[in-house]
């Protein structure tokens, strides 16, 4: 055996070698993973890493999914893999938290009436075609010896294809809600009438505002006295509708609340429709209708100016200022449609029109520390009007004459996020001497003929060391991410721009006609998360399309339209013209073919056809044009790999022929 032979095949062993080296590496290590793909589509973000390596308890993930229904249908069988292989990632991951399980419902088996039992049911994919399943369950993991009934449960009855990009984030909020079971509390922070009031007007109780009957089935809501100094650490998230006039102690406890990694959700307006009232004699009485947060605003990056509001000519909505009088556009009211909605969130990605009034602007504020990701914006031609301008307003066609389009974007809602520094440095600011003698005196009377009161100073000293042992310790740094989402209106939280209330039975039945309510129910489970599953973002889209057909296609398309709208103007004109020959000079019917009608109708018809020839040399090619395309691509690639490697042996020849010469 020669030289060349042996090394041949120690070559061909070597490769064997390697591959197998290489299928073992990957048997033995399951985690490992290298991801190639443009957006990154196979890689766990590592809020999702984070999440299930730290579970406190075994969790089981079910995927109903009906394999053997969809073998004859590529697509879903192509969309069930991608979310089976995210699934093994996530159960990857979680090093032994997670277990999953890959069930087929069958029809009338256990796995179905299991399915039906999660409240998953069959979705029928075609018309009258069999109905497949597709849903995800997480449960506390079966192996305990909880019946399956009694343990703590989510689901997703449709794992929809057209939400892919978000799929990593829902799954993972599943996770999250059974891992932690209690109610995520809401404190909320207001004096609008928000959760119920009374109206003196008419004399009698209003009921809350349909937000909030929504809000309470989901999360625990507590009311935040205005006039306290502290914020319970139970608070999830702060909820703060319109503040307006707060203590400096209860500023602080807002910052605190932030320091500490509390999640807030912050409604801010520059005129509260909400708040007007009316005089017994009928007209308006606006007053204080403006939000203001001083100094935390500007530390958390916010800038908003409560003198202006939100003017909008393009997404105006059409309204009826009184009984009997034409719909006409409001320029203070918008109706934001899918497109001004963020589409790469998960709080705005699957809205369509969000209804507001007399909204602000908000804005980052220069050197801010924090990132400002708008969520809601309005259209190019907008303006900020002065807001007084809108508070009295009855005929909103006066608008117009005071606008004047600034040509640019502004952000109506925005998240913010990022490390924060306390805006109170030198801690908890001290309560006026004034106040505490007051607090003093209302709490214990004084009886004028006993003692006298001891001296105020002393009184102050007394209480002052009494704040301090109580008081927790100040936080100067929230030392992690927080997460804050603005909205610069409060009036879309009202009933009258997203929803109808029907009585039925005593009940309020809610009709919806926006996604006002939806959105802050997003927003509520999006921040009810911990900062991981906040940080989780859509993921890239899977599919790729070939650009350069679609361009040929739209191009096509393009054509196609300007010789059917030539067919159909010609088609009119003759019609017309066949009616006029049809036609005495008096007007009346002719009631038979003449030849200049049959002329008429003959030039028609070759028309129709020539037009027809031009349509189906369109579409042929269109037909060419892919093909041709498909030819050279499959071509280049067939030849370049070849070319490649001639190039590469080329290149090593030279290499080897130029040493020798050296040596």
């Amino acid at each position: 055996m020669n030289k060349k032979s042996i090394f041949s095949s120690m070559g061909l062993i070597g490769i064997a070698v390697g591959m197998i080296f290489c299928v073992a590496i990957i048997s033995l290590l399951p985690g490992l993973r290298i991801d190639l793909t443009e957006d990154r589509l196979y890689s766990l973000s590592d809020g999702t890493r984070n999440i299930v390596s730290n579970l406190q308890q075994p969790l089981e993930i079910m995927f109903f999914y009906s394999d053997s229904a969809t073998e004859d249908i590529p697509q879903i069988r192509s969309y069930g893999t991608r979310v089976q292989e995210l699934l093994r990632e996530i159960v990857i991951a979680s090093d032994g938290n997670l277990r999953l399980s890959i069930v087929d419902p069958e029809p009338f088996s256990e796995d179905e009436d299991l399915a039906t039992q999660f409240g998953i049911q069959a979705v029928p994919v075609t018309q009258g075609g069999e109905g497949i399943y597709f849903g995800l369950v997480v449960t506390q993991d079966s192996n305990e010896e909880t019946p399956l009934g009694m343990r703590a449960s989510e689901t997703i009855p449709l794992v929809r294809p057209d939400q892919e990009e978000f799929l990593e984030y829902e799954f993972l909020k599943l996770i999250t809600k059974v891992a932690n079971a209690d109610l995520p509390v809401v404190g909320l922070i207001t004096a609008l009438d928000i959760d119920g009031g009374f109206d003196p007007t008419m004399g009698q109780a209003t009921p809350p505002w349909m937000i909030m009957e929504y809000i309470r089935q989901l999360y625990d809501v507590r009311r935040i006295d205005l006039t306290g100094d502290s914020i319970d650490e139970a608070i999830d998230i702060l909820m703060i509708v319109h503040p307006q006039n707060l203590s400096e102690q209860m500023l602080y406890a807002i910052d605190q609340h932030v320091m500490r990694g509390g999640t807030t959700l912050l409604f801010l307006d520059p005129s509260a429709d909400s708040m007007v009232t009316r005089s017994p004699q009928g007209s308006l009485i606006p007053a204080g209708m403006s939000s203001e947060l001083p100094g935390l605003l500007d530390k958390w990056g916010i800038a908003f100016d409560n003198t202006k509001v939100l003017t909008d000519n393009e997404l105006a909505l059409r309204v009826m200022m009184g009984q009997n009088q034409r719909p006409a556009p409001h320029l203070g009211m918008l109706g934001v449609q899918r497109n001004f909605l963020a589409q790469d969130d998960i709080i705005t990605s699957r809205l369509e029109t969000i209804n507001l009034s007399s909204s602000g602007a908000i804005a980052q504020t220069d050197n801010a520390a924090t990132s400002f990701e708008p969520l809601i914006e309005s259209s190019t031609d907008a303006m900020l009007m002065d807001a007084s301008l809108l508070e009295n307003v009855t005929d909103p066609s006066i608008l117009f004459d005071e606008f004047v389009s600034a040509e640019r974007s502004y952000v109506i809602a925005a998240r913010v996020s990022g490390v924060i520094d306390s805006a109170f440095p030198d801690g908890r600011p001290e309560i006026p001497a004034e106040e505490i003698v007051d607090e003093e005196a209302e709490e214990t009377p004084v009886d004028e003929t006993e003692n006298p009161a001891p001296d105020a100073e002393v009184t102050e000293k007394e209480l002052t060391e009494a704040d301090v042992e109580s008081v927790a310790e100040h936080i100067a740094s929230s030392n992690s991410i927080t997460n804050i989402l603005v909205f610069a209106d409060t009036d879309f939280l009202s009933d009258r721009l997203w929803v109808q209330i029907a009585q039925f039975l005593g009940r309020r039945i809610p009709q919806p006609f926006a996604n006002n309510g939806d959105l802050i129910i997003n927003a509520l489970d999006n921040l009810s998360g911990s900062a991981d599953l906040v940080s989780i973002r859509s993921r890239g889209r899977y599919s790729r399309p070939f650009t350069r057909v679609l361009d040929l296609q739209r191009t096509a398309d393009d054509r196609l339209r300007t010789e059917e709208a030539e067919l159909l103007e010609r088609l009119t004109e003759t019609e017309a013209s066949l009616a006029e020959l049809n036609q005495t000079e008096d007007g009346q019917l002719i009631g038979q073919i003449t030849p200049e009608i049959q002329a008429e109708i003959d030039r028609f018809n070759e028309e129709l056809l020539d037009t027809r020839r031009r349509l189906r040399d369109v579409q042929y090619q269109l037909t060419e044009d892919i093909e041709r395309l498909g030819s050279n691509l499959k071509a280049i690639n067939t030849a370049l790999i070849p070319v490649l490697l001639t190039l590469l042996l080329l290149l090593a020849h030279y290499l080897r022929s130029q040493r020798g010469k050296l040596a």
